[in-house]
């Protein structure tokens, strides 16, 4: 069985991330799995591109363009919608005519539009579509924001006042999947239960698998030794936040600010042994604002820096407004640093509430204070570090991932 995973980039956002450990984990189980992408960013032979040409960066831009008339010239929500208008015919590429399976994961971006899509679903080939968000199950927003128009028609989106390009894009959503069948693979239970509620995708088969992780590359190490490396204080505890932008505003990192405060009105003490590291692009941006000593590593991309970044941590604090199932509490979890997240989307699959890490109420900056305490002096940190690593061998390793999708191709197979 030959399979060919498609994604927009191949190493850059959390999507990407999770397809190549999927073709790691695939290819290490005895599938033959490679990814084809439009931003290549490595020498591995399993990965192909795009044939370059100034076609790709055109269609991004036209795409961006037509959001950008649709927002009345403005910027925000530039790139929270996607409308699939421009993007490349991949039915003819080797590749593509190689596989048995074509596995989508996050496509957008100038990547394939509709129509593409479309020629892939009547090209006769066995699909199977990872939502890495709702987009594939609504007209053209990742995260709904407690909108629940994809349950019956959008019509008129909340992130693009004005204009009838919502509907538009449903419509043509509702064309492509007409007479389809399609394996759609969540990545949390959270994520399956929002993409049945789609009058999109009504009749479609809606699995939960979630994403994989290699064990032996993140897992624990010598916490000094990590702090030494990325010039980390030795005598603090650490407390890290890590987002690809650290900005983003459905990150939370303002509610991340306000849990330092409350910490430090509550136990001042901790203004002498603690520290806060922020792993991402614009890091210096937000490390003023803090109330503790931080220190902004910036935006890092090789993977071993990042995992001594994990371990160099005592706690890992993500505060998402909105998440699936998010790669960074999952590469906590394997380095065994327990996890502090509010109650949204897929988390609380992640992290099981005092046992190996602290499920916060949701926009509840308090309660996410106290979730930081409550790992760093109330519970035993060894207990609950133990149990994230057992809870990361038993959900997310690459043969218990594999396995669950090779069981999902093999029934994509026999109709």
């Amino acid at each position: 069985m030959k399979v060919l995973i498609v994604n927009t980039s191949e190493r850059t956002g959390g999507a990407a991330v999770a397809a190549s450990r999927l073709m790691e984990a695939l290819n290490n189980n005895g599938i033959k799995a490679k990814m084809l992408v439009r931003d290549k960013e490595s020498e591995r032979i399993t990965v192909a591109a795009l044939p370059q040409s100034w076609r790709l960066q055109g269609y991004f831009l036209c795409e961006r363009f037509c959001i950008w008339l649709g927002l009345h010239l403005r910027r925000q929500n530039l790139f929270d919608i996607d409308i699939a208008n421009c993007g490349t015919d991949i039915t003819k590429l080797r590749e593509f005519q190689e596989a048995d399976i074509i596995h989508l994961h996050w496509i957008n971006q100038g990547m394939l539009s509709l129509k593409n899509i479309r020629k892939i679903l009547e090209s006769g080939k066995r699909v199977v579509w990872t939502m890495h968000d709702i987009w594939p199950a609504t007209a053209i927003c990742h995260y709904c924001r407690g909108c629940e128009q994809y349950q019956v028609e959008c019509i008129k989106c909340p992130l693009l006042p004005g204009g009838n390009m919502a509907k538009h894009v449903w419509n043509q959503k509702v064309r492509m999947l007409q007479g389809q069948r399609i394996t759609f693979v969540c990545c949390s239970e959270w994520l399956a239960g929002e993409a049945k509620k789609s009058a999109l995708l009504k009749g479609q088969r809606i699995v939960s698998i979630p994403n994989a992780i290699d064990s032996r590359t993140f897992c624990p190490q010598d916490k000094q030794q990590a702090r030494q490396t990325l010039g980390l204080p030795a005598d603090r505890r650490i407390i890290l936040f890590v987002s690809q932008r650290v900005t983003d505003p459905r990150k939370g990192m303002n509610y991340f600010v306000e849990a330092i405060q409350q910490l430090i009105l509550q136990y001042p003490e901790m203004k002498e042994n603690t520290g806060v590291a922020i792993l991402g692009g614009h890091a210096e941006e937000v490390a003023s604002q803090l109330a503790l000593p931080s220190y902004p590593l910036g935006y890092v991309s090789d993977s071993q820096r990042i995992v001594s970044v994990y371990n160099a941590a005592d706690v890992f604090v993500l505060p998402s407004l909105e998440d699936n199932l998010p790669n960074t509490l999952m590469e906590s979890m394997a380095c065994g640093v327990p996890c502090v997240s509010f109650r949204v989307g897929g988390i609380p699959e992640m992290i099981d509430h005092q046992v190996n890490g602290y499920v916060a109420h949701p926009r509840d900056a308090e309660d996410l204070a106290h979730g930081i305490h409550y790992v760093l002096a109330e519970a035993d940190y060894a207990d609950l570090s133990r149990k994230c690593l057992k809870k990361v061998a038993h959900s997310y390793s690459q043969q218990s991932v594999a396995n669950q999708y090779i069981e999902e191709y093999q029934q994509g197979m026999n109709p």
